[in-house]
């Protein structure tokens, strides 16, 4: 079976927030997933100092996501982008001519390098 590693959509109308999630590639696109990855907010977020771009925030596990891609999991063209914003991959290419707009950059990206163990039980004890 081929094993993508995609985005599944939550959060509400004109306020989406979606999960980098690993799943089969026949599966629907808010079904289970077999491995939730990391979370990414496409709405843009004000500066914190008040100065300076918009930025979008990508929570990412990047131990299991480069996992996933050694294991031969293969990224929809979204999650490439922003795992090559992680730099996990190489970006595509752009044609020549077309460049980011600033309200797509991205100021923070943070990895979470505790094991699943740790991270487990640190959401147990916050519930």
């Amino acid at each position: 079976m081929v094993v993508k590693i995609r985005l599944a959509r939550f959060g509400r109308r004109h306020a989406p927030f979606y999960n980098i999630v690993v799943c089969q590639a026949r599966t629907a696109r808010d079904s289970k997933p077999m491995e939730v990855l990391g979370t990414y907010d496409p709405i843009p977020k004000p500066p914190i100092d008040g100065e300076g771009r918009a930025w979008k925030d990508i929570k990412l596990d990047s131990v299991r996501a480069r996992y996933w891609l050694g294991v031969g999991a293969q990224p929809s063209d979204t999650a490439w982008r922003i795992l090559s914003m992680a730099g996990l991959l190489e970006p595509k290419f752009r044609p020549q001519g077309q460049t980011l707009r600033p309200h797509t950059l991205v100021k923070s990206v943070r990895f979470d390098t505790r094991s699943w163990g740790q991270r487990k039980r640190d959401h147990e004890a916050t519930v």
